[in-house]
């Protein structure tokens, strides 16, 4: 699965950094020690990226939903 996050150029770069990570699936914790700020810092930044609207969007191969771009590997013919 990929990740696109949409609006990316209306953040800071810290905020980036935040989003990306959070979205990834990191606690504030996480993203604090790998920042090096405190995990309130964290929380702050990712509140004011989401106020600015960013999206998510994952890109799922069609295998993954039991489908194939090829009819003939569906097994139809």
């Amino acid at each position: 699965m990929q990740i696109e996050i949409r609006g990316l150029e209306r953040l800071s770069l810290r905020e980036r950094q935040v989003v990306v990570l959070k979205e990834a699936g990191k606690s504030n914790e996480e993203v604090a020690r790998m920042l090096q700020v405190a995990p309130g810092t964290v929380a702050t930044l990712y509140k004011r990226a989401r106020s600015k609207g960013y999206q998510v969007v994952a890109v799922l191969p069609l295998e993954s939903w039991g489908l194939s771009e090829d009819p003939a590997e569906e097994g139809d013919e």
